[in-house]
């Protein structure tokens, strides 16, 4: 996968998975990863799918409506890209932080919805529930952010408050943040995220 590594000045930091929104490229979120930790390394990610020559990280049918066979196979791909990245790069595999806008935010939270161990925790901004009517792994002890706009017209409330009530019914505990704003990315999400990365 086409990818950015930095390496941070501090190992113990987590790594930051960065993965933009569609349409977006790697370079799209390396500035908000400055501002949540600007110690820790980087790995920023570009979307394998291309939608009218626009980066995704998986396919959909419709707005809204996501190719679930797809979503299934591309989760599995970041998962193991992941492990080689890891190898690769030696940072610490069970020590990464999912950063996510939109589609981006939609592959983190699926990698926690097949994977037990694939992150340690993810700010995820403006999600969908990737995938509904499945079980869960296991998810006790990971951290997770979900930052929503209370007038986003492409991802409504409710997907914010069921995937909040998902996450928690495997056992992560998670802090739903509201913006009084649409499906943009806002300055004070990304100081509520950093506010909250800060506590981990």
């Amino acid at each position: 996968m086409k990818h950015i590594f930095q390496k941070g000045t501090d190992a113990s930091k987590p790594t930051l998975l960065l993965l933009h929104g569609t349409g977006g490229t790697e370079q799209d979120l390396l500035p908000l990863a400055e501002m949540i930790d600007n110690e820790a390394n980087i790995l920023s990610v570009r979307g394998n799918i291309l939608e009218n020559g626009m980066p995704r990280f998986f396919k959909r049918l419709a707005e809204g409506v996501f190719d679930e066979e797809d979503l299934i196979y591309r989760t599995n791909e970041l998962h193991e890209f992941l492990n080689e990245a890891a190898a690769k790069y030696e940072f610490d595999r069970n020590n990464i932080i999912a950063v996510g806008y939109s589609n981006g935010a939609n592959i983190a939270a699926s990698l926690m919805f097949h994977y037990q161990d694939s992150l340690r925790g993810a700010s995820l901004h403006h999600p969908m529930v990737p995938r509904r009517g499945i079980e869960l792994p296991g998810l006790t002890g990971k951290q997770v952010f979900i930052s929503a706009g209370m007038n986003d017209p492409i991802c409504p409330s409710q997907e914010s408050e069921d995937l909040k009530e998902i996450l928690e019914n495997a056992g992560a505990a998670v802090e739903l943040h509201w913006e009084n704003s649409g499906h943009q990315l806002t300055i004070s999400e990304v100081k509520a995220a950093t506010k909250w990365y800060q506590a981990l």
